[in-house]
């Protein structure tokens, strides 16, 4: 299983240079830590810092896990609460093509 730091660096990978996003986002995964991308500023960086953000999307390690490798649904997983966004839900929507594994 990976851990914080891996999928950090998956994600930044993903997310490279520019994202496209413009905007800041937080994924906050409780206890197991937090991932934060930066969308707006040029190139896009992705740390397990814990600052404010235009979108902060919560949920537990094991359900961002199994989301990440396309077991679980985000519309799914939304709507039965096992993921809760704070702030700009469309920035957090354009986040699920960088999240796959």
């Amino acid at each position: 299983m990976a851990d914080l730091a891996q999928v950090t660096e998956h994600i930044r990978g993903a997310v490279g240079d520019n994202s496209g996003l413009g905007k800041t986002v937080k994924i906050d995964l409780g206890d197991a830590g937090k991932i934060y991308i930066d969308g707006a500023s040029v190139p896009n960086t992705v740390t397990n810092e814990d600052k404010p953000a235009d979108a902060t999307v919560s949920m537990s390690w094991d359900d961002f896990m199994a989301l990440s490798n396309g077991q679980l649904d985000p519309m799914m997983a939304f709507m039965q609460g096992k993921l809760k966004i704070a702030g700009d839900m469309m920035i957090a929507q354009k986040l699920a093509p960088l999240l796959k594994r």
